[in-house]
This record gives C-alpha cells, sequence and structure tokens, in this order.
C-alpha cells in the first residue's frame, strides 16, 4: 500500500492542473472578450506611456 500513498499526490496535483488548464481554455473570449481586450490595452498604454516620461533625476 506504500506506492499507493506514494502516486496519490502527483495523481492529484495531475488531474488538478488539468482541470486549472481547461478552465482557462474555455474561459478564453466570450461575452467579456472585449472589455477584457479593453483592459489589457489600457494597461499596456499607461505603462508605455509612463516608460517616455523624462525623469526629474537627471543623470
Amino acid at each position: 500500500m506504500d506506492y499507493v500513498a506514494a502516486l496519490l499526490p502527483p495523481v492529484v496535483m495531475a488531474v488538478a492542473f488539468t482541470a486549472l488548464i481547461v478552465t482557462m481554455i474555455k474561459s478564453q473570449g466570450g461575452a467579456n472578450k472585449s472589455k477584457e481586450d479593453a483592459a489589457v490595452d489600457a494597461v499596456l498604454a499607461r505603462a508605455e506611456s509612463a516608460g517616455q516620461e523624462p525623469t526629474a533625476h537627471g543623470a
């Protein structure tokens, strides 16, 4: 029975990981896709504009 105790945690983790991947794939797209894309675009634009501003420290 030691082999069952040794194999149980990896099997449980594999099942949980598979369920996580399936959930992520199923949640792609859908009704909120455009809203999610707009939010990502806004964050990227904000990060790009922040990176281009001159610093006040001067080198």
